[in-house]
């Protein structure tokens, strides 16, 4: 896209780029002024949205949350959704971290009963969790049982004594994608994951010890199971490395692909497949794959967290309140222009957000709406928040999924220094951090991502996701 992406004002938290050149539908973005100002100082991300809006198929609009920063081919924070039948598939659209996503956990105890051994609840994770850039896990898995885990998800990790009953009722599809195709992801993509099952990774992705500090609603709260000072945990995590060469395979295929089928895409970043053609089912079968990868990591980490409480806080009940990924394409039932339409929703960088009466929901959430997990930063806060009826058709159920950066980590990495962080947060904050690597801590620095606060708060005014419990850390174990 060549011409001026022009930014037009809705209402106070709802903006559109209008339609031009070979855009099939307009942009929206949703955010305050505030947010919407930080989003268009990298007018790479309107450009993103305008590109993903020239793609087949695509409906109502392209989509940007308030978190949304430049990303390969979509923005993060980017929703779209394509018809199966001229619509395609694209792997931009997901992300290389597929089904990066983040559960949340609530203990049964409350902050003055865990704080006298804090200092040694965050040691014991530190230890257990394995986490940071190429750490390898307990788990050794062979070919035959990677396929298992590509096909079965976190029912694999039940079988193997990683997760409790209710764990998988809390997960979205109840932890497994049925879909799924081990012989559609490659021999390497296999290799890269027979140590990584079970381990946190680098970069965002963080295992943290929270205490409730404000309760929006308390109907939807207490459905949660959570009120003031309660103490939760959040684990944000994904695929590991199988995701990442699932992705990297077929970006290799996607280019070849969209040529065979005259598909005009602006960048090479956002070559695709029809949905309905073998190389767009195969993605769709490996990404289900490489999504149940993901699932069970989350599962077995949640096994380890379970260990260390029992062995330093025994009295706490680890349970499940919610599991949501936001790098994933989803296949789902939307309405468009009046008529229940089969879609194939593309949220990178973005949540799924099924509001009240939404029948897969499970039984406790179903009045209130889904639970949807924002994680903030290390130093501020993150949210529980819910969906809403009216983010069906204003945004194909989806919300932002956390703070989202307002610089790159290597921007990041050269103003601030991981050792100042770790010492400020715990001074100022009585925050503990316990860290694998100082240069990725300042990678994830507060400074660098937006205000969490100001990004929740558009979502709810927009009316796509309301505000049911703010937490704030009290520790962090990163990679």
């Amino acid at each position: 896209m060549t011409h001026k992406h022009e930014l037009k004002q809705e209402n106070d938290y709802e903006w559109t780029i209008p339609k031009k050149g070979k855009m099939k539908v307009p942009g929206k973005l949703y955010g305050s002024k505030q947010i919407i100002n930080e989003v268009s100082k990298d007018p790479k991300v309107l450009e993103q949205i305008s590109n993903v809006a020239t793609l087949p198929g695509i409906q109502k609009y392209s989509y940007a949350m308030p978190d949304a920063h430049r990303g390969y081919g979509f923005p993060i924070g980017g929703v779209a959704a394509f018809e199966p039948e001229q619509g395609i598939i694209s792997v931009g659209g997901v992300g290389m971290d597929i089904s990066c996503g983040v559960r949340a956990l609530k203990i049964g105890l409350k902050e003055e009963q865990v704080k006298k051994n804090i200092e040694k609840i965050a040691q014991r994770l530190y230890q257990v969790i394995p986490a940071g850039l190429g750490s390898k896990g307990n788990i050794k898995l062979t070919m035959d049982e990677i396929d298992e885990v590509l096909e079965k998800g976190a029912e694999w990790a039940m079988k193997e004594g990683y997760a409790v009953k209710d764990d998988l009722r809390y997960i979205e599809e109840r932890g497994r994608m049925k879909e799924a195709d081990a012989s559609k992801v490659s021999e390497k993509a296999k290799k890269r994951q027979l140590k990584k099952l079970g381990t946190l990774g680098a970069g965002n992705h963080y295992l943290e010890i929270q205490k409730v500090d404000k309760v929006y609603e308390e109907d939807s709260a207490k459905a949660f199971g959570l009120e003031e000072d309660d103490i939760m945990i959040m684990l944000h995590c994904g695929s590991r490395a199988l995701g990442h060469q699932v992705a990297t395979d077929y970006l290799k295929i996607m280019p070849k692909v969209a040529k065979e089928h005259k598909i005009d895409i602006p960048t090479k970043q956002l070559a695709s497949a029809p949905i309905n053609s073998e190389e767009g089912q195969n993605y769709w079968k490996a990404m289900n794959a490489a999504t149940n990868i993901a699932m069970a990591n989350r599962q077995v980490l949640v096994g380890l967290i379970r260990q260390a409480f029992s062995q330093v806080l025994p009295e706490a009940n680890v349970e499940t309140i919610y599991e949501v990924s936001h790098n994933t394409c989803k296949r789902e039932q939307h309405d468009v222009n009046g008529e229940k339409r089969e879609l194939y929703v593309h949220r990178k960088g973005a949540t799924r957000s099924f509001g009240p009466g939404t029948k897969i929901l499970p039984k406790k959430y179903r009045e209130v709406g889904q639970p949807t997990i924002i994680g903030g930063t290390m130093g501020t806060a993150s949210y529980l928040l819910r969906g809403t009826k009216q983010s069906h058709q204003k945004s194909f159920a989806s919300t932002c999924h956390g703070a989202g950066r307002k610089m790159s980590r290597t921007q990041a990495e050269k103003r601030f220094q991981g050792e100042r962080i770790v010492k400020d947060l715990k001074e100022k904050s009585n925050i503990i951090i316990k860290a694998h690597s100082m240069s990725g801590t300042a990678s994830e620095a507060p400074g660098a991502y937006k205000d969490v606060d100001e990004v929740t708060r558009s979502v709810e005014k927009a009316g796509i996701s309301k505000r049911v419990i703010r937490a704030v850390p009290m520790v962090t174990v990163k990679g």
